[in-house]
């Protein structure tokens, strides 16, 4: 004999009332019926993230009828996880998330499905994601999300006549939080404002451009992140160890290492505190807001999957800094993104500018990390290993005028380490 679970007979029975009944909220196109239903137990979800949270939106995915779950996360837990990532436990540190978090939800959940992936993103093929109904991002990386946008833009298909068929369209909805603030968003790739749409919105790039940190270095940071990105990857320490920020030996090596290189410059300002920081990269994270957060996300996920009530139209903005505030705003698409419209940024400069203040501007706006530059003629900014001789060129460019590099109206093909694909900028000068 088969024993069932009354509580989740119970809350089926709940969710499929909702499914079966009329509302005043849901769209033109909806009708009651258990169709609705079964289409959300057989729909197939990927949650991207199983940190704070990710294990919100695991558990509310399943407590809200969703059977096919997937997890995607390449991180194991840290000690340091357990005060706000509420899916593990202490015996868990030390094992991938992905898995710990799957394995605790279809305990809890019975008739939940949840099938974990312990590795990067970028490591699935197309594929992959085309068979899902729904990604959803629980991430605190700019670069991921953006990852993840961009593989969901290209995955939409053209029909003959030059529109867009709607079947191939993976619809993801984003969520994000720091401290007390936080968002969630509804993206419908190639036809909403997508990730790159609205870059301004996140908050300034943490990257910080390797012309600058290798040739002139500015700040403290500047040389701390020198010998994190350059100086250990060359050298090798520690019998080629990966560096662990959480590892008092490693942050003692970068720590020496960057008050070397800051001595040589003349900057002053590096300490271990700053050290530790910047190679940690510290974002503040608060339960409370992963809760309302995720519960947002979540629920934007029903109304997608069963048409019982329309989807915010297309950003929510939440924050409890002073009272609590919650709005809805609609994003424009932007017709020249590069990732959702296939069209090129145009980006007005003066003549006189050279090339670092241009690479400069360009990394804040897109937030890039180790870009390459080049145009139909010539290469104006490289860094490779292999070839050593590029770097003494790449300074003499870095000086030049604008004006003797690129002419009016020249496309330049921009490549970084965390885009998907290369995006183009129109030079105007003004």
């Amino acid at each position: 004999m088969v024993s069932v679970d009354p509580l989740a007979s119970e809350r089926w029975r709940h969710i499929r009332r909702l499914t079966d009944r009329p509302t005043a909220f849901a769209p033109a196109w909806f009708e009651p019926g258990p169709h609705n239903f079964n289409f959300l137990r057989n729909s197939s979800v990927l949650v991207i993230g199983a940190g704070g949270l990710g294990c919100e939106l695991l558990k509310n995915l399943a407590l809200s009828g969703i059977k096919n779950i997937s997890v995607i996360d390449m991180d194991t837990i840290d000690l340091s996880n357990l005060n706000r990532q509420f899916l593990f436990r202490e015996i868990d540190v030390g094992k991938s998330k992905a898995e710990v978090a799957a394995a605790f939800i279809e305990k809890r959940v019975s008739g939940c499905s949840v099938t974990p992936y312990n590795c990067r993103i970028e490591d699935k093929p197309a594929e992959f994601y085309r068979r899902f109904t729904l990604v959803i991002c629980g991430l605190d990386s700019i670069a991921a999300r953006r990852w993840i946008n961009a593989m969901l833009c290209d995955l939409v298909q053209t029909l003959p006549n030059g529109e867009i068929d709607q079947t191939t369209i993976v619809p993801m909805i984003d969520g994000g939080t720091e401290g007390f603030k936080g968002n969630a968003r509804v993206i419908y790739p190639r036809m909403s404002a997508c990730v790159d749409c609205t870059l301004d919105l996140f908050p300034p790039q943490v990257n910080f451009p390797l012309c600058t940190i290798a040739h002139t270095p500015r700040l403290p940071e500047h040389c701390i992140e020198y010998i994190k990105v350059v100086v250990w990857p060359k050298e090798r320490p520690f019998e080629g160890e990966s560096l662990d920020a959480d590892n008092p030996a490693h942050v003692e090596w970068v720590l020496e290492r960057s008050m070397a290189r800051a001595e040589e410059f003349g900057i002053r300002g590096v300490n271990r505190r700053l050290t530790s920081g910047v190679l940690k990269r510290i974002i503040p994270a608060v339960a409370s807001t992963n809760a309302v957060v995720a519960a947002s996300c979540a629920l934007e996920a029903f109304k997608l999957l069963t048409n019982t009530a329309s989807v915010i139209d297309n950003y929510m903005n939440f924050t409890q800094i002073e009272g609590v505030y919650s709005g809805v705003v609609h994003m424009e698409k932007d017709p020249n993104c590069a990732t959702c419209s296939g069209g090129s940024f145009l980006i007005n400069v003066s003549p006189d500018d050279v090339l670092e203040q241009f690479m400069e501007r360009i990394v804040a706006k897109f937030q890039l990390r180790n870009p390459y530059l080049e145009t139909l003629r010539q290469k104006l900014f490289w860094v490779s290993d292999f070839y050593p001789e590029m770097i003494e060129r790449n300074k003499a460019n870095l000086g030049k005028p604008l004006r003797e590099l690129v002419n009016e109206g020249e496309e330049i093909l921009v490549v970084a380490d965390n885009l998907s694909k290369p995006i183009s900028v129109r030079v105007s000068f003004s």
